[in-house]
């Protein structure tokens, strides 16, 4: 139920009992609801399968590989990361454009996968054993989000009133030191570079000098010393130095998030892709033709884009991220049978990736084939049923379909999985107005309606507390 308290009286326990397997995964899922509707998460479909691909990587060589995880992908250009219950880490853009090397960005999600393993944020949330499921995911969120949107996250604070709870995620110079240790040790595991960690820490403190108050807010939430940068180097050098070539996900990832960046207009970037297109290793000039393919799709320059993005991906066919480009282009032109045709392929090379069947309904709403796409939604994987571009998906569907009572019902399941409960009451009261509503379908409706009031109804106590 909604509103089940959390009942957990030895959160500050080092054991590992600290919270039940389901409590962790309702924790868990409750405070990314509440992330969803603060921070802007990115749901480019290359970005978030690069950083799952990097951070599940590492997770297979810690200290507990069946421990569930979700990485995503903030789009802020401040350098910072940090890790929420249920195994849910965020990385900003910011760090990733400001990381010289794939290593770099592996160190500092090794740091933060630590966290998680040694359950060191528990530990620093112990006023959520207080708290009702969703009332302690609020509050968690607000915390963090505090770090990466200040006037959002120091508005949610005083909206929940919790200035009277313990509320901190600094972490203590033990925990910090244990997850530079366990995180240099997965790093090697994992076959990136180890003294890449010493490397980023003492870049970052470097940089701090100059930022003078606006340092990263990672040096914030993990205080970075010269005893702490002069550790981990000890610690890494008696590892076997070895060269760790970046991937060429790596590199597109990050061009394409300088591209998202607000801090470069479209024509600087072209001008600094052309005047590196043809340095480096192939791949580096293949990186800056991407770049370049991506302004000009901005530009709405679309033939210049798809032959920069067609010469890649035959040269490259195992390269996802320009299949998919090409394939934004054939979108953004309207070619639907051209986007349908690279949508297929891309479902060929990469089976089990959810987004391009995602994206191939979408395409058959636009081409107004609701009942096509409906089909299709059916056929999805249980686990597929359970992303919120699924319910948004199904509630166009139904929508284009003249069925208002189900396109209700599962835009209120959409608004409730991207944290807006409100909007979801708001939908399901809308469902229920609707005309065609039968036994069956109003029982379904006023039980998630109870659901989402007593939710909501929490979330109020808090306010009150």
């Amino acid at each position: 139920m909604a509103n089940d308290h959390l009942h957990l009286p030895n959160l500050g326990d080092s054991t590992g009992t600290l919270i039940s397997p389901a409590q962790e995964k309702a924790l868990g899922d409750a405070f990314f609801r509440n992330i969803r509707s603060q921070l802007d998460i990115s749901y480019d479909s290359d970005i978030q399968h690069y950083i799952q691909a990097i951070g599940q990587k590492l997770v297979a060589s810690s200290d507990n590989p069946r421990q569930d995880f979700y990485f995503f992908v903030v789009m802020s250009d401040d350098i910072n990361a940090f890790a929420g219950p249920g195994g849910f880490i965020g990385i900003n853009s910011g760090l990733i454009i400001n990381s010289d090397s794939e290593s770099e960005l592996a160190s500092v999600i090794a740091h933060e996968i630590a966290h998680v393993t040694q359950r060191h944020i528990y530990r620093s949330y112990e006023a959520a054993s207080k708290l009702s499921l969703p009332a302690a995911a609020a509050m968690i969120a607000a915390i963090i989000v505090a770090t990466q949107a200040p006037d959002v996250g120091i508005g949610a604070l005083s909206a929940i009133q919790a200035g009277s709870l313990q509320m901190q995620i600094d972490f203590t110079r033990d925990n910090e030191q244990e997850a530079d240790r366990i995180g240099i040790k997965t790093l090697a595991r994992a076959h990136f570079d180890p003294r890449s960690m010493p490397a980023f820490f003492e870049k970052l403190q470097q940089a701090s000098r100059y930022y003078g108050a606006g340092a990263p807010e990672f040096l914030r939430t993990h205080p970075i010393t010269a005893s702490r940068i002069a550790d981990t180097r000890g610690r890494a050098e008696k590892y076997p130095y070895r060269q760790v070539p970046n991937s060429q996900s790596y590199r597109l990832i990050k061009t394409k998030l300088r591209i998202s960046s607000a801090q470069n207009s479209i024509k600087d970037l072209i001008t600094f892709f052309q005047r590196k297109i043809n340095q480096g290793t192939p791949e580096q000039r293949a990186a800056m033709q991407y770049g370049l393919g991506l302004c000009y799709l901005q530009q709405r320059k679309y033939p210049q884009a798809a032959d920069i993005f067609l010469t890649l991906s035959q040269r490259y066919p195992n390269q996802r991220e320009y299949l998919t480009a090409l394939t934004d282009v054939a979108i953004n032109r309207r070619d639907f049978t051209a986007a349908k045709k690279l949508l297929l392929q891309l479902q060929q090379k990469f089976p089990h990736e959810s987004d391009f069947q995602f994206e191939y309904i979408n395409i058959l709403l636009t081409a107004n084939q609701p009942q096509q796409a409906l089909q299709h939604l059916k056929l999805l994987e249980y686990t597929q049923q359970q992303y919120p571009r699924y319910f948004l998906l199904l509630a166009q569907a139904y929508g284009d379909l003249g069925q208002k009572v189900n396109s209700h019902r599962y835009m209120a399941e959409y608004y409730y999985a991207i944290g807006h409960t409100s909007g979801a009451i708001m939908q399901i009261k809308l469902a229920q107005q609707a005309k065609g509503l039968n036994f069956y379908l109003s029982a379904i409706l006023e039980d998630r309606l109870q659901f989402f009031m007593d939710e909501l109804q929490a979330l109020k106590q808090l306010q009150a507390q």
